[in-house]
């Protein structure tokens, strides 16, 4: 099977951190492709960073209907546009951040989430509800960090990280850690052998519900809220993204 992951953002060292972790759980016979869109924000860390990095996203899914994948992966915590790219095909589109939430689910009684800074706290929040996990969250840690930071300084992010999975692990109760950034996917199984609990990638938890997802050969369903775009007219620099036939 081809599994297509495209991190929203244009950060190509970041893309490869991603393409790294999803090949390195990638059973034989997966074909992995991880790609940045060709326009967008370097990264994601509010509102208009999500709303700004949709439309790029979306096109590498329409590219994608082209070049024969099995499944899309969106791979930024926030799960920009992930409904509107499930409308675009029948193929499954993954998100991280609920793959992440999924898998936590099963193996931990509760959860928290370690994120970037304070600004994206209540968008994550407001994901974990709209999942339906609040009542499996134990907290979410924000801390100093911004995406960037990533590849700028790793071992610095690896211990602003550290310190607040164990402050979430021992005054939280947290029984898993979700990491909260798909940049942060160089750094679970480190913090998970210091920490004593699963510390849970996002990334990886994606290209296994993935694969499962391909191999239960169930399509999105397009009855009606995943229903393809009406046709119409889009118009200036949108006007590519109207629907063909």
């Amino acid at each position: 099977m081809r599994i297509k992951i495209i991190n929203p953002n244009t950060t190509l060292e970041m893309t490869q951190t991603i393409d790294r972790a999803g090949r390195g759980v990638a059973r034989e016979g997966t074909q992995i492709v991880t790609v940045s869109p060709e326009f967008g924000p370097a990264s994601i860390e509010s509102h208009y960073d999500e709303y700004l990095c949709a439309p790029g996203l979306i096109d590498e899914i329409r590219k994608g209907e082209n070049e024969n994948f099995d499944a899309y992966i969106i791979a930024c915590f926030g799960d920009p546009a992930l409904d509107a790219c499930r409308e675009i095909t029948v193929k499954p589109v993954i998100g991280i951040a609920e793959a992440a939430m999924i898998t936590a689910s099963i193996i931990s009684a509760q959860f928290s989430i370690v994120s970037l800074i304070p600004r994206t706290k209540a968008v994550t929040r407001e994901l974990v509800m709209h999942y339906g996990f609040g009542h499996k969250l134990a907290s979410i840690r924000s801390t100093t960090l911004h995406v960037l930071d990533v590849e700028q300084d790793p071992e610095g992010c690896i211990q602003t990280l550290r310190e607040a999975a164990f402050l979430a692990r021992d005054e939280d109760e947290a029984e898993a850690i979700l990491l909260g950034c798909a940049g942060f996917a160089d750094f679970a199984d480190r913090l998970e052998s210091e920490l004593g609990i699963p510390v849970l990638d996002g990334v990886v938890c994606a290209v296994k519900l993935a694969e499962a997802m391909v191999e239960l050969g169930k399509p999105t369903s397009k009855y009606l809220t995943y229903a393809l775009p009406e046709r119409k007219v889009y118009s200036g620099i949108f006007e590519k993204f109207g629907r063909a036939t």
